[in-house]
């Protein structure tokens, strides 16, 4: 599958995200050509686990992740950050941990806004916001690069299309700027082929740096 790196607004000290910074942006990608597709979402839940021995605390992972990603509707995926395990699995099994009740959600996220084209890349501009909320509580940006699906051979291009991109942000004087943390995908047991896992590990990583922004 194609590759992509997710990118997220850092902003600068003392300020904050709002919708004027999620518009310009956006308009940032028009104004380089891209063009507009449709919208698109990714949802992140933050699970807990169900503890009817409080003594069994320490065996249960606490930072489980779950999330399920737009282009993959029949799949859901796990982020154990805390072991670095990321799995695969049926969209189905969101039903079985409700009946189970091993686990429970805690807190979801949407991941949403447009869809862009722009030659070989496909860009993804959307906001974070809490499930029920309007509350913006990040922007992100998806750069997918279409021909490539190894890591390794796509990291000049890559490199190069984020120069240019930080670029044209970089005229609108905005307060903040977008950063790329690649996360280390051998620890996940992850290889240099591109796979839905990566798209997940890296979502994992951007929630972190985000819970991070807001508690600084």
């Amino acid at each position: 599958m194609p590759l992509k790196w997710l990118l997220h607004w850092q902003p600068n000290a003392g300020t904050t995200v709002n919708s004027q910074i999620l518009s310009e942006v956006s308009q940032c990608v028009e104004s380089i050509n891209g063009a507009k597709e449709g919208r698109w979402k990714s949802t992140l839940t933050f699970y807990r686990p169900v503890l009817r021995d409080q003594t069994l605390q320490a065996e249960y992972p606490r930072d489980c992740l779950g999330i399920s990603l737009q282009e993959q509707p029949n799949k859901y995926y796990f982020i154990l950050r805390s072991q670095r395990i990321v799995l695969e699995a049926d969209s189905t099994i969101q039903m079985i941990m409700e009946k189970l009740q091993s686990y429970k959600s805690r807190v979801s996220l949407y991941f949403e806004g447009f869809q862009y084209q722009l030659g070989d890349f496909q860009l993804r501009v959307g906001k974070v916001v809490p499930t029920h909320s309007e509350n913006l509580r990040g922007i992100v940006m998806e750069v997918e690069y279409l021909p490539i699906s190894s890591l390794d051979k796509s990291r000049q291009i890559m490199e190069d299309f984020v120069d240019i991109w930080q670029e044209t942000v970089s005229k609108r004087s905005l307060p903040g700027h977008f950063m790329h943390i690649e996360p280390n995908f051998a620890e996940y047991g992850l290889s240099d082929h591109y796979t839905s896992q990566h798209t997940a590990v890296q979502y994992a990583i951007v929630m972190a740096q985000l819970i991070a922004s807001v508690r600084n």
